[in-house]
C-alpha cells in the first residue's frame, strides 16, 4: 500500500547518491533524498508540511488522490539554452 496523499515522481540523477522527487498532484512540491526509500520518507512528511503552509496562505490545497501512484525513473536531460 502507498501510504501518500498524492502521486509522486522519483527521479534518478547523474549523481548516484541522490535521487529527485516530485508530486504532479502538489503544485510546488518537491525533494531530494539519497534512496529511494529516502524519498518516500520525506515525500511523506513533506506533503504534510506543504498543506500546513498551503492552509497557512491561505491558498487552495488540492484534494488527496484516492489511488496514488509512485513513479521511478531516469531524469529526463535539460533541453540546451540558445
Amino acid at each position: 500500500m502507498i501510504d501518500l496523499p498524492y502521486s509522486l515522481i522519483i527521479e534518478a540523477t547523474d549523481d548516484p547518491t541522490f535521487f529527485g522527487f516530485y508530486s504532479p498532484d502538489l503544485e510546488g512540491f518537491s525533494g531530494t533524498g539519497h534512496s529511494i526509500e529516502d524519498c518516500l520518507y520525506h515525500a511523506r512528511w513533506g506533503m504534510d508540511e506543504h498543506i500546513t503552509l498551503l492552509q497557512t496562505e491561505h491558498l487552495p490545497v488540492p484534494p488527496n488522490n484516492p489511488q496514488p501512484t509512485v513513479l521511478i525513473k531516469n531524469a529526463q536531460p535539460a533541453g540546451s539554452i540558445s
